[in-house]
């Protein structure tokens, strides 16, 4: 099938908890149509060219794409540079977000695909690192169909706000609760997601009967499926897009009539 043409605009979605503005970045394919959602989860850098890149991918597949900026409270219509002080600042920007407002503008972005006339069908997400954390989150509090989480961290632990009270982790039977299927994406080698955390995070899943893989590449790092980042690894990326693509195929379109 040949991609789709697509046209992007940036969008801003209220949230009616505090009265704030998210800016989001929204791909969607041109053709005339009804398209399932996916919501593209930033890294540690915000909205960047890479994230606006992989929300243009997924529009090519035939989706209404959306990339939140979830550091809007305190970086409105920025985003960071990859590299040491980039990642300094984004850990200042992480440490800020909290779970309730995050969760609070994720309904909002939920609440603002419905509302549009191109958007049908079950809701995806896709999310890297701190984005995965909140791919993750999404999955436990909505009605997410398919989770992509690549490398997500923090979730077995409170080491972040987003974490708190309790470890995101406790909160698993929730993506069961909403007929979600998710599936984790890691590398062997990756500095911030343990073996360990790996396996508490595929226990709970299990103990929790959600649908889900759990997908490990044996000479990846963090950040592998980034060309930008010292850590891409092109092979490891190229099987995790296919398995991504399989999955928003198999549980985002509506089934047709007998």
């Amino acid at each position: 099938m040949m991609p789709y043409e697509t046209q992007q605009e940036q969008v801003t979605i209220p949230v009616s908890e505090d009265g704030t503005q998210i800016d989001a970045y929204l791909v969607r394919p041109q053709q005339p149509g009804r398209y399932p959602a996916v919501i593209v989860g930033m890294e540690l850098f915000g909205v960047n060219p890479h994230i606006r890149d992989i929300a243009a991918r997924v529009a090519r597949l035939g989706y209404v794409a959306i990339a939140p900026n979830f550091y809007h409270r305190s970086l409105p219509g920025g985003f960071l540079p990859f590299g040491a002080e980039g990642r300094d600042q984004g850990f200042e920007y992480l440490h800020q977000l909290r779970r309730t407002t995050v969760i609070a503008d994720l309904r909002a972005v939920m609440a603002f695909l419905q509302s549009r006339q191109e958007v049908s069908g079950r809701t995806g997400i896709l999310g890297f690192s701190m984005g995965g954390h909140i791919a993750y989150l999404a999955a436990t509090q909505f009605d997410i169909a398919a989770c992509a989480c690549f490398y997500g961290g923090w979730i077995t632990n409170t080491d972040i706000e987003l974490g708190r009270p309790e470890p995101t982790i406790t909160l698993t039977p929730g993506i069961a609760q909403h007929g979600g299927r998710l599936v984790y994406f890691a590398g062997a080698l990756d500095h911030a997601v343990t073996r360990e955390q790996r396996e508490l995070l595929a226990g709970a899943l299990e103990d929790a009967h959600v649908r889900h893989e759990m997908v490990l590449y044996p000479d990846a790092q963090h950040g592998f499926f980034c060309e930008q980042r010292e850590t891409f690894h092109e092979a490891s990326r190229d099987d995790a897009w296919q398995r991504v693509q399989a999955l928003f195929a198999e549980e985002l379109h509506e089934p047709g009539p007998a």
